[in-house]
């Protein structure tokens, strides 16, 4: 290593990449056999917490780009998945909703989901991993200066 570099045995942020990217792996498995992406399963999970969000709303929170949300989003209206008002309400908004048929889907990639993380969070206890969660979300708060 040099004097400038940064150990990486001993680097908590990449220990975080390592550990998302383990995640990421985990999910992609334990989704694909439900014709599911992550994205996919982001999408439809966010939509059943809050009905209605924007192209942009759910780009931000599955980490894509509005493009991206925006090709997606079509591909499930054709599947079925998910219903876009014809016009905006207010603006140039169009929101989105989950389908019946979107919301089975979610159910089962949810499962999996949650199995995925019970896995994760199997060697620690109930207070390690509240306390995990709190330095973590601290971590996020501190970077974007909340």
């Amino acid at each position: 290593m040099s004097q400038d570099g940064i150990d990486l045995r001993t680097s908590l942020g990449y220990l975080l990449k390592e550990a998302a990217s383990a995640l990421r792996v985990a999910m992609e498995e334990a989704l694909r056999p439900l014709d599911m992406t992550i994205t996919r399963y982001s999408c439809l999970e966010l939509l059943a917490q809050r009905p209605g969000l924007s192209n942009s709303d759910l780009a931000r929170g599955a980490f894509v780009t509005r493009q991206s949300m925006n090709v997606l989003l079509q591909q499930l209206e054709r599947e079925g998945l998910v219903v876009r008002a014809a016009e905006a309400p207010v603006g140039k908004v169009l929101p989105t909703d989950l389908t019946p048929s979107g919301r089975e889907r979610l159910a089962s990639a949810t499962a999996a989901v949650r199995a995925v993380e019970k896995r994760m969070l199997s060697g620690m206890s109930a207070h390690d991993q509240d306390v995990a969660f709190r330095m973590l979300r601290g971590m996020v708060e501190s970077l974007r200066g909340d």
